[in-house]
């Protein structure tokens, strides 16, 4: 049973959205601030947090950035339909998605599974050895999808699952072009609608951490209205 994290000072959707994903097998774990959501994470990790931007004690942002200094768990946003800054802003620091106030609580369980599918893809070995699972390496790039680790040049890059996955999408045929609408497929399921800014922001986020191990990366090339193409040191 997967544990998730839910973090909103807005008790109507604490206890609306909690009894939905309680119904839908989830252990839930609320809370109404930042604060009391990081200091129970420090002592114990849920497997995925969903939490509101607009906190007191301390905001979605700050407390994205501290989770992301110790796991890759998949995150999602709640985000409101003025917080459009805010969405780009969440994607760049290591946010997996996010979901527009008001939605539907059924779309919200929808990517939920949907991420921790692909978190289950990705860290266990219980998946079928394919070109997908195999550790992949081009040139000073090297991925273990079973193991979720990716290392340049001998040094390791955390990365989050939709990270992960754009970055095999573009490596496993260097010098091919992936179009966005093909990024979307490789990381979203069918039944979340992604705009090209999604993509976009993952992509940036993800150059900006394997600069953080090697400020000359450019293997991730953009083709400006087509899509981005990984080229082979």
């Amino acid at each position: 049973m997967a544990r998730i994290a839910l973090v909103d000072d807005d008790r109507n959707i604490l206890t609306s959205v909690s009894m939905t994903l309680e119904a839908e097998g989830f252990e839930v774990e609320t809370y109404n601030d930042g604060q009391s959501a990081y200091d129970a994470f420090t002592r114990r990790m849920p497997d995925m947090a969903v939490l509101d931007i607009k906190m007191p004690r301390m905001d979605g942002m700050d407390l994205l950035q501290r989770i992301r200094l110790k796991t890759s768990m998949p995150v999602i946003f709640l985000t409101s339909k003025d917080d459009e800054i805010d969405e780009v802003l969440g994607l760049r620091m290591g946010a997996d998605d996010y979901v527009k106030k008001p939605f539907s609580q059924r779309l919200l369980v929808e990517r939920i599974r949907a991420l921790l599918r692909r978190q289950d893809a990705i860290v266990t070995g219980e998946v079928a050895v394919t070109e997908e699972t195999k550790i992949m390496e081009r040139g000073h790039l090297r991925m273990d999808p079973l193991r979720h680790s990716v290392s340049w040049k001998g040094l390791d890059v955390s990365l989050t699952v939709t990270e992960f996955m754009l970055l095999q999408a573009l490596a496993q045929r260097p010098g091919f072009v992936k179009s966005r609408d093909q990024l979307m497929d490789v990381a979203y399921d069918d039944q979340v609608y992604v705009d090209d800014r999604t993509i976009d922001s993952h992509i940036k986020r993800l150059r900006k951490k394997m600069r953080s191990v090697d400020d000359e990366f450019s293997a991730i090339e953009t083709l400006y209205g087509i899509g981005y193409r990984y080229n082979e040191a």
